[in-house]
């Protein structure tokens, strides 16, 4: 069956696209990685004191509204940059926290290439095998609400099962939310690589933090 030049230079433009989207959203994502990361290795070295649950929550929700609103325009660019470096910020006292355990720089090594290695290894096989993540899009959004109330009473009412319950599920779902993201970019589902790169930086987060809390646990220090 012949295929006519115009659906070609569609398919084309389409590959065009999404390599757009592969190439600006990894880079960024590296960037905003490493300015996370100067931050968080500023506050643990000045030993500064965690912003606490409410400054927290609304100063993550209240940057990820601003970077949305502007995901379009250069402001977008600088409202990623300041929730990745806020962001930083939280997690510098943690680290700290676990820094100061006997075992404690192990647990923070083994988080950090726990992460690091579920990321490349969820993300080469999203590119890989190109297959179509999309459906679970709702089990995602659900499971992460579910998850996010959970670790919210656990702290609220001092539930240190549930917390580890939350923690567990964190991980499971943001592996499943890095083969999503990735798999939607590679499927033109996500065109804006101001958004994509600030759903893998929370996903990146949260699993690093989660595995933090379990790893602590499991080794006998919390």
């Amino acid at each position: 069956m012949a295929i006519s030049q115009g659906t070609v230079s569609r398919t084309e433009q389409q590959a065009l696209v999404v390599n757009k989207v592969l190439r600006n959203t990894y880079a960024l994502l590296s960037m905003t990685l490493l300015f996370s990361a100067v931050t968080a290795g500023v506050a643990a070295t000045l030993n500064l004191p965690h912003p606490g649950l409410i400054i927290t929550l609304v100063g993550y929700f209240g940057l990820l509204f601003a970077t949305t609103k502007t995901r379009n325009s250069v402001w977008g660019l600088f409202f990623v940059f300041a929730l990745t470096g806020f962001m930083g910020y939280t997690i510098g006292p943690i680290i700290n926290a676990y820094l100061s355990l006997a075992n404690g720089s192990t647990i923070v090594a083994m988080a950090f290439g726990g992460t690091a290695a579920n990321f490349l290894g969820l993300s080469a096989y999203a590119l890989i095998s190109r297959k179509d993540f999309s459906f679970m899009g709702g089990f995602l959004m659900a499971g992460i609400i579910v998850a996010f109330l959970a670790s919210l009473g656990a702290v609220l009412f001092s539930i240190p099962a549930l917390s580890l319950a939350a923690s567990a599920a964190f991980v499971l779902l943001m592996s499943g939310l890095i083969l999503y993201q990735t798999s939607e970019i590679i499927h033109g589902g996500e065109t804006n690589y101001i958004m994509a790169t600030v759903t893998l930086f929370v996903a990146i987060y949260n699993m690093f933090l989660s595995l933090l809390q379990l790893l602590g646990f499991f080794m006998g220090e919390e």
